[in-house]
């Protein structure tokens, strides 16, 4: 049977934050400057030893059943992928929200928010089929361009954004007090020309 992805209201948060998030990280990214000055950066993928476990969900106040106590969700969307009755995976993407960083104060900016594969699910292209509703939700909305962030520690999700066409825009060092050894990955893709 073949994945089928539907728009669902945000109210739905609590069963799409029932797709497992979590993921093993046995290698990072290390940003190395390739000379003094203006010559750019290298990203060198490093494995880690022993591997651990990255839960975005364990993070406080991170889970999808907060965002609706925590943000005026009107202008989002969410998407979700069934096989089934089974939730494959899902995606959600801000728009037009007061008070949320990543927006730069921007109405033209749309942030992916969040991305999700069930761990069964993964590498069956389930995710590109969420990404690509999002960035359609976020092209009918009149957004110009999609922000997303990720870390150098997830570097499944560094490929995946680079495979969809997104840039890497900025690396921001010490962007999380409370993971101090994470570094903060923001991607754009630009929807119009």
């Amino acid at each position: 049977m073949p994945v089928k992805v539907i728009e669902e209201a945000l109210s739905k948060g609590t069963e799409y934050g029932t797709i497992p998030i979590r993921f093993e990280v046995a290698s990072r990214f290390r940003v190395e400057p390739m000379k003094q000055g203006l010559e750019g950066i290298r990203l060198i993928e490093e494995p880690l030893s022993p591997p651990y476990i990255k839960d975005y969900d364990d993070v406080e106040n991170e889970s999808p059943a907060r965002w609706l106590k925590q943000w005026d969700t009107s202008n989002w969307g969410m998407f979700s992928a069934f096989d089934g009755a089974q939730r494959a995976g899902g995606a959600v993407i801000a728009g037009r929200t007061p008070n949320v960083n990543m927006m730069e104060g921007r109405d033209d900016l749309a942030v992916l928010w969040d991305l999700r594969v069930h761990p069964d699910y993964r590498g069956q292209s389930i995710g590109h089929q969420v990404f690509n509703a999002a960035v359609a939700w976020a092209k009918e909305g009149q957004y110009i361009e999609l922000k997303i962030e990720t870390q150098n520690n997830n570097v499944p999700a560094c490929r995946f954004y680079a495979r969809q066409g997104c840039i890497l825009s900025s690396i921001v060092t010490h962007a999380y007090d409370e993971f101090p050894d994470e570094i903060q990955f923001i991607g754009r893709l630009k929807l119009k020309q």
